[in-house]
Protein backbone atom coordinates (compact mmCIF):
# COMPACT_ATOMS: atom_id res chain seq x y z
CA UNK A 1 0.00 0.00 0.00
CA UNK A 2 1.20 3.45 -0.63
CA UNK A 3 -0.16 6.76 0.65
CA UNK A 4 -0.67 9.31 -1.37
CA UNK A 5 -2.19 12.34 0.34
CA UNK A 6 -2.34 12.59 3.85
CA UNK A 7 -3.45 15.49 6.87
CA UNK A 8 -7.69 15.40 6.10
CA UNK A 9 -10.37 14.99 8.20
CA UNK A 10 -12.70 12.51 7.09
CA UNK A 11 -11.44 11.30 3.38
CA UNK A 12 -14.44 9.96 1.42
CA UNK A 13 -16.18 9.95 -1.96
CA UNK A 14 -13.20 8.59 -3.76
CA UNK A 15 -13.76 9.04 -7.91
CA UNK A 16 -11.74 8.40 -10.87
CA UNK A 17 -11.93 10.59 -13.57
CA UNK A 18 -9.41 8.73 -16.56
CA UNK A 19 -8.63 12.34 -17.86
CA UNK A 20 -8.31 13.86 -14.96
CA UNK A 21 -7.39 11.39 -12.13
CA UNK A 22 -8.41 11.22 -8.82
CA UNK A 23 -11.75 13.30 -7.33
CA UNK A 24 -12.22 13.30 -3.15
CA UNK A 25 -13.94 14.95 -0.13
CA UNK A 26 -12.75 15.97 3.38
CA UNK A 27 -16.25 15.73 4.65
CA UNK A 28 -15.17 16.97 8.16
CA UNK A 29 -12.71 19.75 7.13
CA UNK A 30 -14.47 20.08 4.08
CA UNK A 31 -13.60 21.09 0.16
CA UNK A 32 -13.33 18.13 -2.94
CA UNK A 33 -10.26 17.56 -4.49
CA UNK A 34 -8.57 16.57 -7.26
CA UNK A 35 -5.45 14.05 -7.50
CA UNK A 36 -3.81 14.92 -10.55
CA UNK A 37 -2.84 12.09 -12.57
CA UNK A 38 1.29 13.81 -12.25
CA UNK A 39 0.14 13.38 -8.09
CA UNK A 40 -0.50 17.23 -7.40
CA UNK A 41 -3.51 18.01 -5.39
CA UNK A 42 -5.89 21.32 -6.25
CA UNK A 43 -9.25 22.14 -4.63
CA UNK A 44 -12.00 21.73 -7.10
CA UNK A 45 -14.96 22.51 -4.92
CA UNK A 46 -13.58 24.65 -1.66
CA UNK A 47 -15.49 24.41 1.64
CA UNK A 48 -18.32 22.16 1.00
CA UNK A 49 -18.96 20.13 3.81
CA UNK A 50 -20.33 16.76 4.43
CA UNK A 51 -19.65 15.42 0.90
CA UNK A 52 -20.21 11.96 1.63
CA UNK A 53 -21.16 10.65 -2.83
CA UNK A 54 -19.99 11.98 -5.74
CA UNK A 55 -20.65 11.19 -9.45
CA UNK A 56 -19.05 12.36 -12.64
CA UNK A 57 -21.66 13.95 -14.80
CA UNK A 58 -21.65 13.13 -18.40
CA UNK A 59 -21.66 16.81 -19.28
CA UNK A 60 -18.65 17.62 -16.84
CA UNK A 61 -18.62 18.63 -13.41
CA UNK A 62 -19.77 16.56 -10.70
CA UNK A 63 -22.60 15.13 -8.49
CA UNK A 64 -21.89 16.10 -4.86
CA UNK A 65 -23.93 15.37 -1.95
CA UNK A 66 -23.67 17.00 1.47
CA UNK A 67 -26.74 19.16 2.78
CA UNK A 68 -28.24 18.80 -0.68
CA UNK A 69 -27.97 17.04 -3.89
CA UNK A 70 -26.36 19.28 -6.18
CA UNK A 71 -24.16 19.60 -9.33
CA UNK A 72 -21.01 21.52 -9.78
CA UNK A 73 -19.61 22.73 -12.83
CA UNK A 74 -16.23 23.34 -13.99
CA UNK A 75 -16.40 26.66 -13.93
CA UNK A 76 -18.09 26.82 -10.23
CA UNK A 77 -21.70 26.85 -10.91
CA UNK A 78 -23.70 25.18 -8.66
CA UNK A 79 -27.48 23.79 -9.35
CA UNK A 80 -29.42 21.65 -7.00
CA UNK A 81 -30.92 18.62 -7.94
CA UNK A 82 -32.68 17.52 -4.86
CA UNK A 83 -32.69 19.54 -1.07
CA UNK A 84 -32.91 18.29 2.06
CA UNK A 85 -35.94 20.58 2.84
CA UNK A 86 -38.09 18.33 0.27
CA UNK A 87 -37.87 14.99 2.53
CA UNK A 88 -39.66 15.26 5.89
CA UNK A 89 -36.78 15.09 8.49
CA UNK A 90 -34.00 15.24 6.30
CA UNK A 91 -31.10 17.42 7.30
CA UNK A 92 -28.81 15.92 4.26
CA UNK A 93 -27.83 13.40 1.92
CA UNK A 94 -24.90 10.75 2.11
CA UNK A 95 -23.82 8.70 -0.43
CA UNK A 96 -24.46 8.20 -4.02
CA UNK A 97 -24.51 6.46 -7.29
CA UNK A 98 -25.87 6.44 -10.51
CA UNK A 99 -27.56 3.51 -12.84
CA UNK A 100 -26.58 3.08 -16.43
CA UNK A 101 -29.25 5.19 -17.63
CA UNK A 102 -27.99 8.22 -15.59
CA UNK A 103 -30.30 8.43 -12.45
CA UNK A 104 -29.40 9.49 -9.16
CA UNK A 105 -29.73 6.75 -6.12
CA UNK A 106 -28.74 8.94 -3.05
CA UNK A 107 -29.56 8.31 0.73
CA UNK A 108 -30.86 10.80 3.42
CA UNK A 109 -29.95 11.88 6.75
CA UNK A 110 -32.34 12.60 9.39
CA UNK A 111 -29.60 13.48 11.95
CA UNK A 112 -26.34 14.65 12.56
CA UNK A 113 -23.97 11.52 12.49
CA UNK A 114 -21.57 12.53 15.11
CA UNK A 115 -23.84 14.39 16.86
CA UNK A 116 -27.30 13.01 17.15
CA UNK A 117 -29.18 9.65 18.30
CA UNK A 118 -29.67 7.99 15.18
CA UNK A 119 -33.12 8.39 13.17
CA UNK A 120 -33.73 6.23 10.44
CA UNK A 121 -33.73 7.73 6.55
CA UNK A 122 -34.48 6.91 3.18
CA UNK A 123 -33.32 5.62 -0.22
CA UNK A 124 -34.04 7.78 -2.99
CA UNK A 125 -33.60 8.26 -6.52
CA UNK A 126 -33.48 11.32 -8.83
CA UNK A 127 -35.00 10.82 -12.18
CA UNK A 128 -34.12 12.13 -15.46
CA UNK A 129 -36.50 14.69 -15.74
CA UNK A 130 -35.39 15.76 -12.16
CA UNK A 131 -38.56 14.47 -10.30
CA UNK A 132 -37.45 12.28 -6.86
CA UNK A 133 -39.05 9.21 -5.72
CA UNK A 134 -38.60 7.57 -2.22
CA UNK A 135 -37.92 3.88 -2.83
CA UNK A 136 -36.86 1.91 0.83
CA UNK A 137 -37.34 3.18 4.11
CA UNK A 138 -35.47 1.92 7.34
CA UNK A 139 -31.88 3.06 6.62
CA UNK A 140 -29.65 4.38 9.65
CA UNK A 141 -27.34 5.59 7.92
CA UNK A 142 -26.65 4.72 4.20
CA UNK A 143 -22.88 4.28 2.92
CA UNK A 144 -21.50 2.18 0.26
CA UNK A 145 -24.16 2.28 -2.83
CA UNK A 146 -22.93 0.40 -6.14
CA UNK A 147 -24.87 -1.17 -9.03
CA UNK A 148 -24.15 -5.35 -9.96
CA UNK A 149 -22.29 -4.80 -13.98
CA UNK A 150 -25.82 -5.43 -15.42
CA UNK A 151 -27.74 -3.02 -13.55
CA UNK A 152 -30.25 -6.05 -12.21
CA UNK A 153 -29.17 -5.27 -8.58
CA UNK A 154 -28.45 -2.36 -6.22
CA UNK A 155 -25.79 -3.26 -3.17
CA UNK A 156 -26.55 -0.52 -0.04
CA UNK A 157 -24.37 -0.31 3.36
CA UNK A 158 -26.05 0.86 6.09
CA UNK A 159 -23.42 1.50 8.10
CA UNK A 160 -25.17 1.47 11.47
CA UNK A 161 -27.33 -1.77 10.76
CA UNK A 162 -24.08 -3.83 10.13
CA UNK A 163 -25.62 -5.04 6.98
CA UNK A 164 -25.18 -4.42 3.37
CA UNK A 165 -28.60 -4.90 1.74
CA UNK A 166 -29.37 -5.67 -1.75
CA UNK A 167 -32.21 -4.66 -4.06
CA UNK A 168 -33.54 -6.43 -7.38
CA UNK A 169 -33.70 -3.40 -9.99
CA UNK A 170 -37.02 -2.76 -11.99
CA UNK A 171 -36.57 -1.57 -15.75
CA UNK A 172 -38.58 2.32 -14.72
CA UNK A 173 -35.28 2.71 -11.87
CA UNK A 174 -37.64 1.42 -9.07
CA UNK A 175 -36.60 -1.15 -6.65
CA UNK A 176 -37.94 -4.29 -5.31
CA UNK A 177 -38.00 -5.06 -0.95
CA UNK A 178 -34.24 -5.47 0.27
CA UNK A 179 -32.70 -8.77 1.73
CA UNK A 180 -29.63 -9.16 3.13
CA UNK A 181 -26.56 -9.26 0.87
CA UNK A 182 -23.99 -9.59 3.62
CA UNK A 183 -22.64 -8.22 7.33
CA UNK A 184 -19.40 -7.99 8.49
CA UNK A 185 -19.79 -9.04 12.20
CA UNK A 186 -20.31 -7.99 15.60
CA UNK A 187 -19.32 -4.10 15.93
CA UNK A 188 -18.11 -3.99 12.54
CA UNK A 189 -19.36 -1.48 10.20
CA UNK A 190 -19.91 -1.47 6.51
CA UNK A 191 -18.91 1.64 4.94
CA UNK A 192 -18.06 2.79 1.24
CA UNK A 193 -18.47 0.37 -1.53
CA UNK A 194 -17.92 -0.79 -4.84
CA UNK A 195 -18.85 -3.27 -7.40
CA UNK A 196 -15.84 -4.92 -9.70
CA UNK A 197 -16.38 -5.92 -12.97
CA UNK A 198 -16.36 -9.39 -12.64
CA UNK A 199 -19.47 -8.31 -10.20
CA UNK A 200 -17.63 -8.78 -6.66
CA UNK A 201 -18.61 -6.25 -3.74
CA UNK A 202 -15.94 -4.95 -1.91
CA UNK A 203 -16.72 -3.25 1.25
CA UNK A 204 -15.04 -0.96 3.47
CA UNK A 205 -14.88 -2.18 7.14
CA UNK A 206 -14.38 1.24 8.53
CA UNK A 207 -13.61 -0.33 12.02
CA UNK A 208 -12.14 -3.69 11.38
CA UNK A 209 -8.82 -2.48 8.93
CA UNK A 210 -9.90 -4.38 5.88
CA UNK A 211 -11.82 -4.21 2.59
CA UNK A 212 -14.22 -7.34 2.66
CA UNK A 213 -14.89 -8.84 -0.52
CA UNK A 214 -18.08 -10.81 -1.17
CA UNK A 215 -19.22 -13.20 -4.35
CA UNK A 216 -22.03 -11.51 -6.21
CA UNK A 217 -24.01 -14.06 -4.07
CA UNK A 218 -22.90 -12.65 -0.72
CA UNK A 219 -20.36 -15.77 -0.28
CA UNK A 220 -17.11 -13.89 1.78
CA UNK A 221 -13.96 -14.24 -0.64
CA UNK A 222 -11.68 -12.15 0.84
CA UNK A 223 -10.03 -9.63 2.84
CA UNK A 224 -7.43 -6.72 2.40
CA UNK A 225 -5.99 -5.79 5.44
CA UNK A 226 -5.41 -1.52 5.49
CA UNK A 227 -2.93 -0.26 8.10
CA UNK A 228 -5.15 2.51 8.85
CA UNK A 229 -7.21 3.29 11.89
CA UNK A 230 -10.64 4.18 9.84
CA UNK A 231 -11.41 2.45 6.29
CA UNK A 232 -14.33 5.08 4.77
CA UNK A 233 -14.51 4.21 1.42
CA UNK A 234 -12.97 3.17 -1.86
CA UNK A 235 -12.68 3.12 -5.52
CA UNK A 236 -11.23 1.42 -8.36
CA UNK A 237 -8.64 3.57 -10.08
CA UNK A 238 -6.14 3.96 -12.89
CA UNK A 239 -5.53 2.84 -16.76
CA UNK A 240 -6.09 -0.59 -15.66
Amino acid sequence: MEQIAGGYGLVEAPVWDPARGLYFSDVLNGGVWLLDRVGAISPVVPKRRGVGGMALHAEGGLIVGGRNIAWVGEDGETRVLLDSAAIPGAIGFNDLTTDGAGRIYVGSLAYRVFADTPKPGFLHVIDLDGSMRTLSDGVMLTNGLGFSPDGSRLYHSDARADLVRVYDVNADGSVGPWRRFATLGEGRVPDGLKVASDGSVWVADARGGRVAVFESDGAHLMDLAVPLPMVTSLCFAGDD
